[in-house]
């Protein structure tokens, strides 16, 4: 797969890529998991998700099919992360909004702990990881285990995702990789999609908001996250994206009316400070003349 590279300097910093993509991606999944009813399932709303967003991205990009076996592995790894952040949506039917965010996050908040090599970076990770603990701990008599194992296997998927995403990235100059990502993604959930919610797909309003969703959930979060990866390491990226908790507590309350607790507040202040404090660091560093 020969693609030619972007060199051109992107206009926005790239901090501010990852917050637009947590900002549009918390607020589709609210308006996401306000959609159970309409459309009668989970796997439904994942599948209308992903479908919209790939037959976007392939009208966008174009992408021609792999022409390498590194390339169709490259493509199908990328592909299942999506797929398996998905799972977001099945475990929101057991947590509230805020509480399986704060579970996903852990995934990338660990890959931040793993890869970091300075002092400063592991005590970001931590008390990221410090304020994801206190956004759920008011909420544990809510506590359900298949929501936990659905959010945490899709906490692992999303820290595959922000490995592979920066690779794809790196690989071409465009969306393409991501165009053939995200449809592999949807032909995975489309068994359990068409068999849980059946006609409800054949609804104008089902269609006209699974299109909303697809671009605010999907298309435009992916896209920011894929070009801030090409100048952010997924490390930094994972600290970053904990505001998403932060988020998805907003979100939740203007959407779905899920109200926070005190100590959850104290969690968002966590994890606000973590994420400030790592754009901090990064933009000294590379002050300073260092390279990633």
């Amino acid at each position: 797969m020969a693609f030619t590279q972007n060199r051109s300097r992107p206009r926005f910093p790239a901090s501010l890529l990852v917050l637009g993509s947590v900002l549009s991606i918390q607020f589709g999944q609210a308006f996401g998991k306000d959609m159970f009813s309409l459309v009668g399932s989970a796997a439904g709303v994942a599948f209308l998700r992903l479908a919209f967003a790939a037959a976007i991205l392939l009208v966008i990009w174009r992408p021609r099919l792999p022409q390498d076996r590194a390339s169709w592995l490259l493509t199908i790894g990328f592909g299942t992360a999506i797929a398996g952040m998905n799972l977001i949506y099945p475990a929101m039917q057991y947590l509230p909004l805020g509480m399986a965010t704060s579970l996903q996050l852990l995934g990338p908040l660990c890959l931040a702990l793993a890869t970091s090599l300075r002092k400063v970076d592991f005590l970001w990770s931590i008390l990221a990881i410090g304020g994801v603990a206190l956004f759920y701990l008011p909420r544990g008599t809510e506590f359900s285990l298949p929501g936990l194992l659905f959010a945490l296997a899709s906490g692992l998927a999303m820290a595959l995702y922000l490995l592979l995403s920066k690779r794809s990235g790196g690989a071409c100059g465009d969306g393409s990789f991501l165009a053939l990502a995200v449809t592999w993604a949807a032909l995975l959930y489309m068994p359990a999609g068409l068999t849980q919610s059946g006609f409800e797909f054949l609804s104008a309003e089902v269609a006209a908001v699974g299109l909303a969703l697809a671009v605010l959930s999907a298309v435009v979060p992916y896209s920011l996250d894929q070009a801030a990866l090409r100048r952010l390491p997924p490390r930094l990226v994972g600290v970053l994206e904990s505001l998403e908790p932060v988020v998805a507590g907003i979100a939740g309350v203007i959407v779905l009316q899920e109200y926070l607790q005190p100590l959850q507040w104290l969690a968002i202040a966590c994890i606000s400070l973590a994420s400030l404090g790592a754009i901090s660091s990064e933009a000294g560093r590379k002050g300073s003349g260092a390279t990633d």
